[in-house]
């Protein structure tokens, strides 16, 4: 099957050593080794052009329809603009090129009924997407919340998560109602997308941590707030998200048309 991954943005810096002035589009490694081990073909999905030169434009469908599933990964903060609001601190301006993209992917994805994994960033995109808001600043917007990003100790930063009441994590991973998880974000979800449902919060002080599509959604919707590609696979410790990457694989293969 192959999935599609989003791509995080280097935009255009005359003073960059390579590539001067241009855009460069990536894909963190661990991402694509983490789906790959399932047997996943990752690809990286460009962002479209209205037009080409000297050819007919490849749309955002076009690239869609080429695809069984999309992963959106970690990255840049998103833009409080992508949620009407304003930055209360420049550095907190996020990547409303990035969000614009990525929101057009998911519109896409789901027109086609498609599977869509939000990995971290990707949750409150999702979430965002689905016309609801975010915490700029969990530090300075949430009473009483934990450290949930330390730069210092980046993904050895760790919290215990909740399951939620009837949660498909629940059924997943049945026996178990959470577990330890990375912590690298300083934004979180605030109010709730209409058409997504909490799968979990941190048990320290009720952040949210996963999501998905309610019942009436026609496309296999969820994400994670923590980084499942970046946890040592042999520390059992850790919660194994393991399951959740199986299930939207499987909504993957059962979509696809690839031999």
């Amino acid at each position: 099957m192959r999935i599609g991954v989003s791509a995080c943005f280097f935009h255009a810096d005359p003073k960059r050593p390579v590539f001067k002035g241009k855009t460069l589009l990536y894909l963190e490694q661990s991402m694509s080794h983490w789906l790959m081990r399932e047997g996943a073909l990752v690809f990286m999905i460009p962002a479209a052009e209205a037009g080409s030169k000297g050819g007919a434009a490849v749309t955002v469908r076009d690239l869609v329809g080429e695809m069984d599933g999309l992963v959106l990964q970690g990255g840049s903060d998103v833009s409080p603009k992508s949620y009407g609001e304003k930055a209360l601190k420049p550095e907190w301006e996020g990547d409303f090129i990035r969000d614009q993209y990525e929101i057009s992917l998911v519109r896409e994805f789901m027109a086609q009924e498609k599977p869509v994994l939000g990995i971290c960033r990707g949750a409150q995109l999702l979430n965002v997407a689905f016309g609801g808001t975010l915490y700029q600043d969990i530090g300075t917007q949430f009473a009483r919340a934990r450290v949930h990003r330390d730069w210092e100790i980046y993904d050895r930063n760790f919290h215990e998560i909740r399951f939620e009441k009837d949660s498909m994590l629940g059924k997943l991973c049945p026996g178990t109602q959470g577990g330890r998880v990375n912590s690298v974000h300083h934004q979180a979800i605030r109010d709730l997308g209409k058409g997504l449902v909490i799968e979990a919060r941190s048990a320290d002080d009720g952040v949210i941590e996963a999501i998905r599509g309610d019942d009436d959604c026609k496309s296999f919707i969820y994400a994670v707030q923590w980084h499942p590609e970046f946890q040592d696979a042999g520390d059992h410790s850790l919660f194994d998200c393991a399951p959740v990457l199986k299930s939207f694989l499987e909504q993957a293969k059962n979509r696809s048309s690839h031999a």
